[in-house]
């Protein structure tokens, strides 16, 4: 179904040139859009006139005509005026309208097909075959990216979007919940692979512009099939919810960016519970105080280098052992040593993924 802001555009682009007042009416003669206030008096021939086999007939200064969808009547076009131009006005503008709904008509169609296609609701078959209906390539390279809108939902980040890449490119924008705005993006040019989180920063930067500014944004691997593309669609979900509870200060994250914290992602809780049982002897994470976290996390910013973590800290060398010492000894693991460095780091991003899992209730 076409928009009333985009049927009320385009009968005022008419008006524009042709200078006549134009209405779009439904089949019972409610008023959808309209250029002037003037057809009051017409909405009352419109029901004999949709039931008649008139394509079209007038009625004092009035031009009715019917605009059919699929041989269904879905609107009455009426032109107002007595010159000699109101019929060819009329039936150019129920051409215009015509091709309209066509157009969206294949665009809803696609819309679709995209949605089924990234939530895996096709057969293998039937991806084929409705893609070659609605003229979409198949075997061209793409990506999916995925505008999250964290707290403007007021703002339709979808339609702006849409706007934004234009209806006529060989992208994808579609939304599969009232959060998520979903990007299949074309890369059969190969130099666009190259460019794809600058496409990403690009979206950020103009959702910003618009005011909304609670965006993140994430993206898959590139696929070569159209078959793949859900599995793009599913590494750029799983970007979003890692770069949540890894990434908080990153806005644009990649899926091949998400490292370590990917496979933490994916690991039961009761398996995490019995790790952190493990390496803290059943200490809570929790009860380290904030002068020893920070330390802990400023030691690795540092690549665990005692000298230049103790002068970012403007505390002295003897002082920083005595700290990384008395972990030691609560813990068991000496984080001057690479295997229990790696090992403790593991251990506060396990805990901090369990924290969010409770968080969220999964």
């Amino acid at each position: 179904m076409v928009s009333n802001q985009v049927l009320q555009n385009t009968i005022d682009g008419i008006k524009d040139i042709t200078r006549q007042e134009i209405c779009i009416m439904d089949a019972d003669g409610r008023e959808v859009v309209s250029t002037a206030p003037v057809f009051e008096e017409a909405s009352k021939a419109i029901p004999d006139f949709a039931v008649s086999p008139a394509d079209s007939q007038s009625a004092g200064p009035f031009q009715f005509f019917k605009v059919l969808e699929d041989q269904q009547l879905e609107y009455v076009l009426v032109v107002y005026g007595d010159t000699d131009n109101t019929l060819l006005v009329g039936r150019m503008a129920a051409f215009q309208l015509r091709g309209l709904m066509a157009a969206f008509k294949e665009r809803y169609d696609k819309d679709s097909f995209m949605k089924n296609l990234l939530l895996d609701n096709l057969l293998l078959v039937d991806i084929y075959s409705r893609a070659k209906k609605l003229r979409i390539i198949p075997d061209v390279r793409r990506v999916v990216l995925i505008v999250e809108n964290g707290s403007d939902k007021d703002r339709n980040v979808l339609e702006l979007l849409q706007e934004y890449i234009g209806v006529s490119s060989a992208d994808f924008v579609t939304a599969v919940d009232e959060t998520n705005v979903v990007i299949v993006k074309d890369l059969s040019d190969n130099s666009k692979e190259r460019e794809i989180e600058k496409t990403a920063l690009n979206i950020e930067q103009q959702l910003h512009r618009l005011g909304i500014m609670d965006i993140r944004v994430s993206y898959g691997t590139v696929v070569d099939e159209i078959k793949e593309v859900s599995r793009s669609f599913k590494e750029a979900k799983m970007a979003l919810d890692v770069s949540r509870i890894f990434f908080e200060d990153r806005t644009v994250i990649a899926y091949n960016e998400l490292g370590i914290g990917r496979l933490i992602y994916q690991l039961p809780i009761p398996l995490c519970k019995m790790f952190i049982r493990e390496i803290f002897k059943g200490k809570n994470p929790d009860d380290f105080d904030q002068e020893t976290l920070a330390t802990i996390n400023k030691f690795f910013e540092n690549s665990l280098n005692v000298s230049e973590t103790s002068r970012q800290l403007f505390i002295h060398r003897n002082t920083l052992v005595y700290r990384l010492d008395k972990l030691q000894k609560s813990t068991g693991l000496d984080l001057r040593v690479f295997e229990d460095a790696i090992t403790f780091k593991i251990a506060l991003m396990v805990v901090k993924y369990m924290k969010y899992m409770e968080q969220y209730d999964f």
